[in-house]
């Protein structure tokens, strides 16, 4: 089974971070800038290696100290009160994190720095990528995550999200997420399944009514034994991590399957396979997900119809094409308790993290909302 991990470093620092690509800025000022061009040049493969060969020995800038006493354009408030937000029962001090896919095998999951991709798409500020699910496994990623439980432990929010092997048949595939979860849900504050992942072949299959339900029926028997003697409510949440590509009826089954297994979130959305607001020709034509700007109405849009077809019961994580406060702000109001970025860093460097998180926080306090919880769905109140 593939395993992803995703660390949100909110806690300690007020910086989301994820082994899938970090982004810290240091006390005063962002030390990857210099480095960029350099970083550019590489091909992408290389500059994926040195991104993470760069967290391994601490090479992740910090968040500048002034951010953790800085207070909202229109009203003056904290920023930190402004973005503290509780979802799962587990308080995250700001709702911005970074999705998954970077390090993989969780050799990194402390000082993290993402600047590699598999295809970029610089004019579209977009990422193609086919990585799939190379990793591993849980075997390798359980030991490493054991190892942050122990002592002081980890300074943020872990997610672990897992996935089938490639040449595991659709029809068996809910035995690999099931032993990915038994290995590694004591280690894990969430899982999030991911049946929607264009890279391995017949995966997105999975989001059917029938294969779905086996699948996540599967992994939620799984963490229940695995964690018998927890208490229900502390065990982490179950998310399901869906593709953008859906139509209609696909959603409303998806819908109904997370709310008949009482899932307890989704995350919204993967990279899409569509190439639309992209020129076509060159590496625009090259197999993968589409990530970044190209994908952010449709991501946005996404979570809107999930949030409806659930009632708004389900916490969800928004992803995609998420930049700027604005973009956050959006996905927000649609329905999301959660956002997260990734594509953004390889354009705009880890600094731009402080910037969608203070610009967040100024749309909230200029539109009245005490705090992020409050303005959660908000576009749906006002139909």
């Amino acid at each position: 089974m593939a395993v992803r991990v995703v660390l949100r470093r909110a806690a300690l620092l007020g910086v989301p971070a994820t082994v899938a690509g970090a982004a810290i800025l240091r006390d005063s000022v962002d030390i990857t800038v210099p480095l960029r061009p350099l970083l550019d040049a590489l091909d992408p493969e290389t500059a994926h290696t040195v991104g993470l060969a760069a967290a391994r020995v601490g090479l992740s800038p910090r968040e500048h100290r002034s951010f953790r006493t800085a207070t909202t354009a229109t009203s003056g408030t904290p920023v930190a009160r402004v973005l503290d937000t509780t979802v799962w029962g587990r308080r995250f001090a700001n709702p911005v994190g970074l999705a998954a896919g970077f390090d993989k095998d969780a050799v990194a999951v402390e000082p993290l720095l993402a600047m590699g991709f598999v295809f970029r798409l610089p004019a579209a500020a977009a990422i193609i990528n086919r990585y799939g699910f190379n990793s591993g496994g849980a075997d390798a990623v359980e030991p490493r995550l054991s190892a942050l439980r122990t002592g002081k432990g980890p300074a943020g929010i872990v997610g672990v999200n897992v996935g089938k092997n490639k040449d595991t048949p659709d029809d068996q595939a809910g035995a690999d997420y099931a032993a990915a979860v038994t290995a590694l849900a004591a280690h894990a504050d969430y899982l999030v399944v991911n049946v929607s992942s264009p890279n391995t072949p017949g995966l997105r299959a999975l989001q059917g009514k029938a294969r779905l339900a086996d699948v996540l029926t599967k992994v939620v028997t799984a963490r229940d034994a695995a964690l018998a003697h927890v208490p229900a409510a502390d065990r982490p949440p179950v998310l399901v991590k869906i593709a953008p590509d859906l139509s209609r009826t696909d959603k409303e089954d998806i819908a109904a399957v997370v709310e008949l297994l009482h899932i307890d979130g989704m995350v919204i959305s993967n990279t899409t396979i569509s190439r639309e607001g992209v020129a076509s020709g060159g590496v625009a034509d090259e197999a993968g997900g589409l990530s970044g700007a190209p994908l952010r109405e449709a991501a946005t849009a996404l979570v809107a119809e999930m949030y409806d077809l659930t009632g708004g019961r389900v916490p969800i994580i928004g992803v995609g094409g998420v930049a700027t406060g604005d973009d956050a702000y959006a996905k927000v109001r649609a329905g999301a308790s959660l956002v997260a970025m990734y594509t953004a860093l390889a354009y705009e460097g880890p600094s731009v993290v402080t910037r969608v998180k203070r610009g967040l926080a100024d749309r909230l306090d200029r539109d009245g909302f005490k705090n992020v919880a409050e303005a959660v769905g908000a576009d749906h109140r006002r139909r």
